[in-house]
């Protein structure tokens, strides 16, 4: 188990996964745009479709900034296809059923749940710039207000 080795201000690990907007999505495809990655444990749970619903109703603001969200689990793309219908998403979520790319920008490691170790997916936020740098790094989100820390931090940046 390898620990992340991303860090603010180098160059953002490249990855290929299957997208529910079809086909594959890499990062060299956001190249030019502000880029909101953000990697959250499951499709259809209460804190999930949360944070899917407030990026989706942030939509505009985000692209205001020029910058795209895209989300990434370990569901299956079915499993993400029946999540954007049933809530509205309109940004793609990928499919990292490895957890290769979640290892990668740090968003697996060892939770604690009631007293309980486990491993899993640590909900974190990356914002990638359009020259593909990363600029932010939002470890162990809580999702309540969490969009708005992101658009905040992309106008600091964007200053």
């Amino acid at each position: 188990m390898t620990q992340s080795t991303i860090e603010e201000g180098k160059k953002a690990p490249a990855f290929t996964l299957a997208s529910s907007h079809g086909g594959k999505a890499k990062l060299k495809d956001f190249a030019g745009s502000w880029l909101v990655l953000y990697f959250y444990p499951r499709d259809s749970t209460p804190g999930c479709t949360t944070e899917a619903v407030d990026f989706q109703a942030a939509k505009a603001e985000l692209e205001a900034r020029g910058a795209v969200v895209v989300g990434v689990s370990k569901d299956s793309l079915a499993s993400h296809e029946k999540f954007c219908a049933k809530h509205g998403l309109e940004f793609a979520l990928l499919s990292d059923p490895e957890g290769t790319v979640l290892e990668k920008y740090g968003a697996w490691g060892e939770k604690n749940m009631y007293g309980r170790k486990s491993m899993g997916i640590i909900r974190t936020t990356v914002v990638i710039d359009p020259a593909g740098k990363v600029r932010k790094i939002f470890p162990k989100v809580r999702v309540k207000g969490h969009v708005e820390k992101v658009l905040a931090a992309l106008d600091e940046l964007q200053a």
